[in-house]
């Protein structure tokens, strides 16, 4: 009878450690304190990681000439990539793949850097279990977008494209400015948090065997990357309908040619 109670107890225990972000350490510039959490931190190690690792790899590259087969695999990805983000946001958006590919590979770390943290790192938290960094990483997304549309559109053209199709739903577009960045941030928090509580849920009935292993396969390691592909790719679209050029159709002018009718009773037939 007891049972229930201690999974509940357990649960509600993992969930709120794991939800619970650390004070790593803190200083004060001006008098203002600023406080710095593991979140952050782990999102530092990743960057410094990340960036090391393309030093690493893109040195010695040629343009021409032989190369090698780490240049031939380092090419072969980023126009496997560059392919895949071309067909979303199109010719005109090729200039934001880069940062696409970049956020693409820093959430994908960030969701699975759990699975290695305790063998290579010391126990760490995946960044965006934190609330804060997958708000940030949205609204960046979205000012990207914006930057995109006014760049695209001109200042006019921007304003406008908020009463498109007609003016009646100008609101209802406005407030997608705020709703997408918010709908991304709770999609990506909100997935990665489930997977925990699922994988933590496995944990508890199969207590003692190996059948959790299997599942992390999918919940902290696919579902990761999975979770990445799904924040890009909406960006992508994002960006696309924001560079989009609306087609209208030229205006017609109709131009009324007054035709000459002869009725029978006014013309004069000559025989």
């Amino acid at each position: 009878m007891l049972t229930p109670v201690t999974m509940k107890l357990d649960l509600g225990a993992a969930i709120a450690e794991e939800l619970n972000i650390e004070e790593v350490f803190s200083f004060s510039i001006a008098g203002h304190i600023i406080k710095v959490d593991e979140s952050t931190v782990v999102s530092w190690v990743i960057i410094a990681v990340m960036t090391l690792l393309a030093i690493i790899l893109t040195r010695n590259l040629k343009v021409e000439g032989k190369i090698t087969k780490r240049q031939a695999f380092l090419e072969l990805i980023y126009e496997k990539g560059e392919d895949f983000f071309k067909g979303l946001v199109g010719e005109e958006g090729t200039q934001y793949i880069p940062w696409l590919m970049s956020m693409a590979l820093f959430i994908g770390v960030s969701n699975i850097i759990g699975i290695f943290s305790p063998t290579f790192f010391g126990s760490m938290k995946p960044p965006t279990k934190s609330m804060q960094v997958t708000a940030v990483m949205a609204l960046t997304s979205i000012v990207l977008v914006e930057y995109a549309a006014f760049r695209a559109k001109g200042f006019k053209g921007r304003l406008k494209a908020f009463a498109e199709p007609i003016w009646i739903i100008t609101p209802i577009n406005i407030l997608e400015v705020f709703t997408k960045p918010l709908s991304l941030a709770m999609r990506l928090f909100g997935n990665v948090l489930a997977a925990f509580t699922i994988m933590e849920l496995i944990k508890i009935v199969t207590r003692n065997t190996l059948i959790p292993m299997v599942f992390s396969l999918y919940f902290d390691l696919f579902d990761g990357l999975l979770q990445a592909y799904i924040f890009v790719f909406l960006t992508s679209l994002y960006i696309h309908e924001a560079i989009e050029k609306t087609e209208t159709e030229p205006k017609e002018k109709k131009v009324k040619k007054r035709k000459k009718t002869k009725s029978p009773e006014n013309s004069s037939v000559k025989v």
